[in-house]
Order: C-alpha cells, then sequence, then structure tokens
C-alpha cells in the first residue's frame, strides 16, 4: 500500500486512500478493504458516503443482513449439479438487484457432514464458534492452540486460542467476512449446515446469472477474493456522476495525499504505524497541498 501511494505521488497524482466499509453500501456482509484513488485531473477526490447504517461493536450491526440476501432462495439440494427455480418472489431491493432476470441459481448444494461435524454444528448456536463446544466435539488442532503454553506471557483466554474453527451466523445482521475457508466453516443461521456456494456469492453481492468454474475449492476463492460487485459499482457510479472521466490531465504536479484509515474509535499500534507511513510520504514543505486525516 505504502509503495503505491509513494509511486503515485511520485507521478504527480492527488491520492486519497480510504478504508471503506462494505456494509455502509448495501453489502451483507462486515467487510472492509482500503482503496486507493488517484487522479491529475485537478479534483480534490471524496469517497461516497455510506448509503446504508451501521453501528455497534466492530461495527456488527447492519441494515442490510443475511436474511436479506437469502431468504428468496430455495431449500439447498444435496445434488451439486442441481438448477434449483426460484419460486419465492423477490423480498427486498438487494434481492431483486441479485436476480437480475434469473429464474433459477445453480452452487446451492450442501456439503455432505460427518457425524463429529453434524454434532458440532448442532451444537453451536448464533455467534458461537469453536470454543463455546463441549472439549469432545472441539477439533484436536483448535485444543492444542487453544491450550497450549504462551511463551510471551499473554494468558490463554485472551489469545482466542483456534483459529475459531465453525461460526454460526447470525440471521438478522451482516454476515462475517465471506472467505475461501466460509463453505468450511460458516453454519447457516438456524438450518444445521455449512453455507452454500451461492449463499457466498450472493452475500459478496454477485448476481445469480454469474457463473464460476472449477472444483468447489477454485469456485470459492474466486467468489472470497473479489471485492463486492455491489461495492465497486458503487465506487465506480460515484466517480462517473460526482467528476466524470475527463481526459484533460492537469499539466501541474499536485502531491496531495488524504487517507482515513479506520471509522473506529482508535487505532492498532499496526495501523497507528502505517498512518505514520503514509503521513511521512508527503511532508509539508514538499507539498502543494497535504490533507492528512487519521482516526
Amino acid at each position: 500500500m505504502r509503495d503505491a501511494v509513494q509511486a503515485l505521488l511520485g507521478a504527480g497524482y492527488a491520492v486519497n486512500l480510504e478504508k471503506l466499509y462494505a456494509q455502509g453500501y448495501g453489502v451483507p456482509q462486515r467487510r472492509k478493504r482500503v482503496f486507493i484513488v488517484g487522479n491529475r485531473l485537478g479534483h480534490d477526490f471524496i469517497f461516497p458516503e455510506p448509503l446504508t447504517k451501521f453501528s455497534g461493536a466492530i461495527f456488527r450491526k447492519g441494515a442490510v443482513t443475511f436474511a436479506c440476501a437469502v431468504s428468496d432462495l430455495p431449500p439447498a439440494s444435496e445434488d451439486p449439479n442441481a438448477s434449483l427455480t426460484l419460486t419465492q418472489p423477490a423480498c427486498n431491493e438487494l434481492q431483486a438487484y441479485l436476480r437480475a432476470g434469473a429464474t433459477a441459481v445453480t452452487e446451492h448444494s450442501i456439503l455432505p457432514l460427518s457425524q463429529v461435524q453434524s454434532d458440532r454444528v448442532r451444537n453451536l448456536a448464533p455467534g458461537q464458534t469453536m470454543k463455546d463446544l463441549p472439549e469432545h466435539l472441539q477439533h484436536e488442532s483448535f485444543r492444542r492452540r487453544a491450550f497450549r503454553r504462551v511463551m510471551d506471557g499473554t494468558p490463554v483466554e485472551k489469545r482466542g486460542g483456534a483459529p475459531s474453527g465453525l461460526k454460526r451466523l447470525f440471521l438478522g445482521e451482516p454476515s462475517l467476512t465471506i472467505t475461501s475457508a466460509a463453505t468450511r466453516e460458516f453454519i447457516h443461521p438456524v438450518e444445521h449446515r455449512l453455507l452454500t456456494l451461492r449463499e457466498c456469492a450472493r452475500l459478496q453481492t454477485f448476481p445469480d446469472s454469474f457463473h464460476f468454474v472449477g472444483s468447489i475449492g477454485s469456485k470459492i476463492q474466486q467468489i472470497a477474493n473479489a471485492i463486492p460487485p455491489l461495492l465497486a459499482r458503487t465506487v465506480a457510479d460515484h466517480v462517473a456522476l460526482t467528476y466524470g472521466f475527463s481526459p484533460q490531465y492537469s499539466d501541474t504536479p499536485v502531491r496531495q495525499l488524504r487517507f482515513l484509515l479506520t471509522r473506529s474509535g482508535g487505532m492498532s499500534p499496526a495501523l497507528e504505524q502505517t498512518a505514520n507511513l503514509l503521513s511521512a510520504l508527503c511532508p509539508a514543505p514538499e507539498a502543494q497541498l497535504a490533507l492528512l486525516e487519521h482516526h
């Protein structure tokens, strides 16, 4: 990130870097990503303001929820090649957007579970993870890490142990960040099963008409690694409608830097270090305008 900003500043661009929270732009998922926009068009670029409300500890409360994204889907199939007809009408604007004329969905199939996996899933309530299971149901790798001797003096209970492994999501909250492990670790809020590929795609705001290719592992990686299409579209529309795409470049280098790394009340040491590194890229004596915003 620092190298990209440095290169843009060196080429005379005005640069705005900001962490955007996807749940603020209609995405039913707690996901944050850093966007960097540079221009030599003379614009003091400002990112679009959030369109949907989100709040609470680690921004887990949001207007667009898991249910908003998937409540119209048919029951998941056991056939990985099934094409399932959409019999329920779209319940909200997000579902209408995701369907976009589609009458059926694919990739909406259940991965089979072993007996112990099924027991783990059934024993977890929304918000609970592997650490909330009875010890005999915890995965061996979890127990090894959760109860290991901590050499640096940090109490075990404050380290979280795991990775947390299985997690049951909330129906009335945005999903956790969809990762390449989502179809192995994320449990449906009310059904005793893991998420399907189509549910993950919907939580990422991929339209139902979008088809993924390759193995199951490849498909979930394609889904998980993407910027949510709805978030990307919102930023692109904002650029087009507010600033346009004029080819008239400024002849005068600008070297302007603006950044917002978090909307929370504090910064971790790592984030503070990043802020200091970015601040050093555009010191006041060299800059025509240096607007540094971080909290």
